[in-house]
């Protein structure tokens, strides 16, 4: 019996390797192809069958929906499962990909059951599931952490420590605010930001930005973010409230001040986008001095 296969397309190598630890976890006997934008995959799937497509929306050279677009012209690849795996969750992006025929819609960040019950969902209407589950070897791998090859291509083989920087006063947030808000000079709206993770969603405010991560300080809950955990942070700038949502993950996780009960927790967020926009969103922030004269609670 020949195995099921599945395209994991998405240009940020940490999401592949957080799906692809999901589905190899849950489904033992999957065979998993990954491309790193709609155009790799598209050379791919002019040369292969596969049974799912898992991609994400925005890359670079050809994004998803342009993907998915390609797919449903294509006569062996009309009925193929297509399920969209982004961070494009407002109500015209998913009416957009209806249209242009996904088969199913994974938001970001995304948990491990939502990612198995999905694909479960489009295997079992694609006649696939079965076959899937039964080639599964009889024992399972293990579920405990990321694999090694994937948690050292992120973090050079151990988890950044970082340690809480000297007590800097955060201001109180407003009533009407569940998190901390910017201090009172800041321009209404700047240094602020939501976000995302699988469990829910939390404003902060960002104390410093780089094209490759952003300091963030969020207000402690009950349940702490977790390193490594996937997470979108949704950015608004300029006087039309453009938004960026940049994807990524959780680095480091510490207490915002030098004590064990710390109110607030710092958080460093590291981005995984290679999307040329979001990019030069990125670049445009940090040119007009964003990072070191807005994104300070204590500015």
């Amino acid at each position: 019996m020949s195995k099921v296969s599945v395209l994991v397309v998405d240009d940020a190598t940490f999401i592949r390797d957080l799906v692809k630890k999901g589905l190899r976890d849950n489904f033992p006997g999957v065979q998993i192809e990954e491309a790193i934008n709609g155009r790799k995959a598209q050379q791919m799937l002019s040369r292969q069958v596969v049974d799912l497509i898992l991609c994400d929306w925005e890359m670079p050279e050809m994004s998803g929906l342009e993907l998915l677009t390609w797919c449903r012209e294509q006569d062996n690849l009309k009925t193929t499962p297509f399920i969209m795996v982004t961070s494009r969750g407002d109500k015209e992006n998913v009416v957009q990909a209806i249209q242009a025929g996904v088969s199913d819609y994974i938001g970001k960040p995304f948990s491990n059951e939502q990612l198995v019950t999905k694909v479960k969902k489009a295997l079992q209407r694609a006649g696939k599931l079965q076959a899937l589950m039964s080639s599964a070897p009889p024992k399972m791998l293990s579920t405990g952490g990321f694999a090694n090859d994937s948690l050292a291509a992120l973090t050079g083989g151990k988890a950044e420590v970082v340690k809480p920087s000297a007590p800097t006063p955060v201001p109180a947030a407003p009533s009407a605010a569940p998190a901390p808000a910017a201090a009172s000079k800041s321009p209404a709206g700047r240094g602020q930001g939501q976000l995302r993770l699988p469990l829910g969603s939390m404003a902060c405010v960002i104390k410093a930005l780089s094209l490759k991560e952003a300091l963030l300080v969020v207000k402690r809950t009950e349940q702490l973010p977790q390193v490594l955990e996937s997470a979108v942070l949704d950015l608004e700038q300029g006087e039309a409230a453009e938004t960026a949502r940049l994807n990524g993950y959780l680095h480091a996780v510490a207490a915002f001040e030098p004590k064990p009960d710390s109110e607030w927790l710092q958080l460093t967020f590291r981005f995984v986008d290679r999307d040329p926009q979001k990019l030069d969103y990125l670049s445009r922030l940090i040119a007009r001095g964003t990072a070191q004269k807005h994104f300070s609670p204590g500015a």
